[in-house]
């Protein structure tokens, strides 16, 4: 159930008391407001702010909406609260009010949340900048949610995995280069900051995570001060000691670390947070700390983060961990299954198996640790050995249901100057040339139909173009497309490059 002050109904102004729609009508509605949010907001905010906000019920014309931790129940508070119940109400008539609450591990009963909803509130606190959040960086006052405890959690740090340590890291070619930078940097001599910042950038699942894990391990084994923190602790450490006026000793503790790791850098949003963060890296640096960073795409295509934040990401080391190619996701496996071994002596899996395995699934290695999971429990619970046969069973839904590729704006537009010989800058560009315009276009069209954005967000990708004029090009093209079968195959081709 949720706590009073982790609470909050927002309400249309008109009469409710309607009866709740059924439990699969709730979830159907659920999502399409899902997908309409993601439509109108473009996928970069809706994965930040609403990728892990959840239905619980809906009672009473009520819709119960839930999140795991106090800042982001705070954000969706304070910017899109309105837009979530416009875009409820406009699916189902049923729901008058919206409820955010923030998960806990006491479970979910809807009848209880509604007699905590309706406890009385303490009064709200004075209005800010940036929003405010029921908690504190490290209050006394107010006691830490569960989950922000741990390790370094007198810096509201995360605590760092006993299990992700450079010994437990494959190498492979696609993370060579990235494995010996994080080496260097975890055993510089005298902790000299070196390649300062490290900048790591990988697919879901590809070990960038476990780098972190393992520098921060062992500059932490020499005896220097390491905090980790994902983009969520940062913002939501710097928002709450803005609210409890004690940012001042939240800088100085923040800078007066030895080793600074960031992972996640992507989901940082906000011009205060992002300027704050730009000042933290910029006091590390010059103070000779080190700092480590992660996140899902180069910081040239952070397109959120302040300019001057993404050229100091820049200005370090900047290395891309690819994906798994077949050797190394065969080394991962086979040194998994014989790290089962000792547990389940039993437990056999046979070359061709591991090969199969290694071939069918090539997304990353969250899935390989599946496969294998998935391998152990036919063994244990059937008691008969791997075959081929029992592999494709047992790994099928792996196989069958693997997200396509998710592709960029900044992808289309770099394959589609390439193919046409033109430059991503003449793209983007007012450059009106026949040799620009169409190429231009397709990359418009293609950026509407493989990706989730919307046209004004496509627009401004395309030079801050107007969405308008991205419109005219996508019903260009796709009247070209129904005319000319040659430019309807090379479409078709280029759809394929960028999926793959």
């Amino acid at each position: 159930m949720y706590r009073s002050e982790d609470h909050r109904t927002f309400a249309a102004p008109s009469e409710n008391g309607m009866e709740a729609p059924g439990e699969q009508s709730a979830s159907d509605v659920w999502t399409r407001v899902k997908r309409r949010l993601r439509a109108e907001l473009g996928e970069d905010i809706f994965a930040s702010w609403f990728g892990r906000l959840e239905l619980d019920s809906v009672i009473e014309g009520c819709a119960y909406l839930s999140v795991p931790t106090r800042f982001l129940k705070s954000w969706i508070e304070s910017h899109y609260a309105d837009r979530v119940l416009a875009v409820y109400r406009s699916e189902s008539g049923d729901v008058e009010r919206v409820s955010i609450g923030v998960r806990s591990t006491l479970g979910r009963d809807p009848a209880a949340q509604r007699r905590v909803s309706d406890a009385p509130r303490p009064a709200p606190a004075a209005s800010m900048a940036l929003p405010s959040t029921s908690g504190d960086f490290k209050a006394p006052s107010i006691a830490a949610p569960q989950e922000e405890r741990g390790e370094s959690s007198d810096l509201g740090g995360a605590p760092l995995d006993s299990r992700l340590t450079f010994e437990s890291f494959i190498v492979g070619r696609s993370n060579a280069l990235a494995h010996a930078a994080a080496d260097r940097v975890a055993h510089a001599q005298n902790g000299q900051a070196i390649y300062n910042p490290l900048y790591l950038h990988a697919g879901v699942g590809l070990g960038k995570t476990h780098l972190l894990h393992a520098i921060g391990h062992e500059v932490r084994a020499q005896g220097r001060r390491v905090i980790y923190l994902t983009a969520d602790r940062f913002m939501y450490g710097f928002v709450a000691s803005l609210k409890a006026q004690t940012s001042l000793a939240f800088k100085e503790r923040l800078r007066g670390i030895d080793l600074l790791i960031i992972d996640d850098v992507q989901f940082i949003q906000g011009k205060q947070i992002q300027q704050e963060f730009g000042h933290t890296l910029n006091a590390l640096i010059d103070a000779g700390r080190q700092i480590v960073i992660a996140a899902d795409r180069p910081p040239a295509d952070l397109e959120n983060l302040d300019e001057r934040v993404r050229s100091r990401l820049a200005g370090g080391l900047v290395v891309e961990v690819s994906a798994l190619d077949e050797a190394l996701r065969t080394s991962i496996l086979t040194t998994r299954v014989e790290a089962l071994k000792t547990i389940h002596p039993t437990f056999e899996v046979g070359p061709n198996v591991i090969a199969y395995v290694a071939r069918a699934i090539t997304a990353n290695g969250r899935d390989l640790e599946g496969a294998v999971n998935r391998l152990l429990a036919h063994a244990t619970l059937t008691g008969s050995s791997i075959t081929l046969e029992t592999a494709e069973t047992a790994i099928r839904d792996l196989v069958r249901n693997r997200e396509p590729k998710r592709v960029k704006i900044e992808d289309i537009q770099k394959l589609v100057a390439s193919r046409y010989n033109v430059s991503r800058s003449d793209i983007l560009s007012e450059r009106r040339t026949a040799a620009v315009v169409r190429p231009r276009q397709i990359a418009m069209y293609l950026s509407k139909v493989l990706t989730l954005r919307s046209l004004p967000e496509i627009g401004r990708r395309f030079g801050g173009r107007d969405h308008t004029t991205v419109l005219h090009a996508v019903r260009k093209i796709e009247k070209a497309l129904g005319e000319d079968h040659a430019l309807s195959d090379e479409v078709e081709l280029l759809k394929r490059m960028l999926q793959e």
